[in-house]
């Protein structure tokens, strides 16, 4: 096990280049299993999840091929209706993506239960909601048993506005005989993604980015070629690295088409940035400052689906809030064990009172202090880096392997801005 010992208190200054979208790069690599032709996949991150849905893929008889570090050649010519190993599944959510491909190429098989982070009750139901209305039977008893004899285009509601649900419906739909309407879809930068890739592939996908998808079947999809974009999750993580350091940070190709509404919630919190071309500068004189509702009442931040402020965030906004002056309280409804990691902070210094699972009311600016710090999920892991890096002293995170199931070379990256941050064993 290895841990990162920390040094706060040092200005972030310099450019860094986010890697690709984890959770497009998920997907991509699930839909792969489409086509009995080549995919080339470009700016694959290299990360412990995507990792894990490489051996998944590979387990059901896909070849992956390293032409670089990251770009990869997937083949899955011919895919064997092997049942997938539990212990890869329970690493990671994401092994729920098979279902689609697999009911669309292969049409009997069994999934045993996905992982991922603990951060309260993930609904699997709207997966099968979609799966059922295309015509595939599925059965439940502590995995899943999928049994199709061809899916059937379908017109269905979702229940709810799942990404992996809405990506799982898009990829058995792209092949099913006749026409699909998903409606209340998801229309994340990762789902658009998705379905701008398929299409590359040769299937019909009309309406993308909005939450009513159209889809033509097609009878087969060929092979062809992509590049994953930047993962904006990434971006706002160091955008906040820089504004709790007080530094100056140039992202290189941030996709800053996507950060509109992220980039509202942070002002709230007087953390401004920059727009050249596709890069995102974030400078060094700006006040942290609470901009307070209408008669001075404390503003609250709340997630919800796209493209509102994501959930994925939360995390980054509480700890960037920790050091702005005044009151925020941020409100993630989506899961009830997201707001536990604040306790860490609070033991930093922070001034934060955790209403129930769901809010928390944040009083700032804190003075943080350096901490032995355990890292719960990915997200709160990096936040807890941001606390590190803002914090007085030496800070130990450890379980950084949580961290790094999501972002490539965290601890470089944050060197090469000047961070004091240094790679032991534990």
């Amino acid at each position: 096990m290895e841990k990162f010992l920390i040094e706060g208190g040092v200005p972030l200054n310099g450019e860094v280049t986010p890697a690709g979208n984890k959770n497009a790069a998920l997907p991509l690599l699930a839909a792969c299993l489409l086509t009995d032709e080549p995919v080339i996949l470009h700016n694959v991150p290299q990360i412990k999840d995507v990792s894990v849905m490489r051996h998944l893929i590979e387990s059901l008889g896909a070849q992956v091929e390293h032409l670089s570090a990251a770009s990869w050649r997937i083949t899955a010519r011919d895919l064997k209706p092997a049942d997938l190993d539990p212990n890869l599944c329970r690493l990671i959510r994401a092994s729920i993506l098979v279902a689609g491909p697999l009911a669309a190429r292969i049409g009997a098989f069994k999934l045993p239960p996905p992982g991922g982070d603990v951060i309260g009750r993930r609904r699997l139901d709207t997966h099968i909601i979609a799966l059922r209305a295309l015509g595939a039977e599925v059965a439940y008893d502590r995995g899943f048993s999928f049994q199709s004899d061809g899916l059937r285009g379908a017109d269905f509601l979702m229940d709810e506005a799942s990404v992996t649900a809405t990506e799982n419906a898009i990829m058995a739909a792209v092949t099913a005989r006749g026409d699909t309407v998903i409606r209340n879809a998801a229309s994340e930068p990762h789902v658009q993604e998705l379905c701008n890739f398929l299409n590359g592939l040769g299937a019909q996908i009309e309406e993308i980015g909005s939450n009513t998808l159209h889809i033509h079947g097609v009878t087969k999809l060929h092979g062809g070629e992509y590049t994953i974009g930047p993962d904006y999750l990434e971006v706002i993580s160091f955008v906040g690295a820089a504004a709790v350091t007080h530094g100056t940070v140039r992202i290189k190709n941030a996709g800053v088409k996507n950060l509109s509404m992220v980039g509202h919630v942070f002002e709230r919190m007087g953390v401004m940035w920059n727009v050249e071309g596709d890069d995102l500068i974030v400078p060094a004189d700006q006040e942290l400052k609470i901009l307070p509702d209408l008669d001075g009442a404390i503003p609250e931040v709340k997630t919800n689906v796209w493209p509102a402020f994501p959930t994925d965030l939360i995390s980054i906004a509480i700890t960037v809030a920790t050091q702005a002056n005044g009151s925020i309280m941020f409100h993630d409804w989506m899961f009830s064990g997201r707001m536990y990691f604040t306790d860490k902070l609070v033991s930093m210094g922070a001034k934060i009172i955790l209403c129930d699972p769901y809010r928390v009311l944040i009083q700032g600016p804190n003075q943080l202090f350096a901490e032995n710090l355990e890292s719960p999920d990915i997200r709160a892991g990096m936040s807890l880096l941001l606390a590190a890096l803002a914090a007085k002293g030496t800070s130990t995170v450890r379980n950084i392997g949580q961290i790094e199931r999501g972002y490539q070379d965290v601890d470089k990256k944050f060197s090469a801005l000047g961070a004091m941050i240094e790679r032991v064993e534990d």
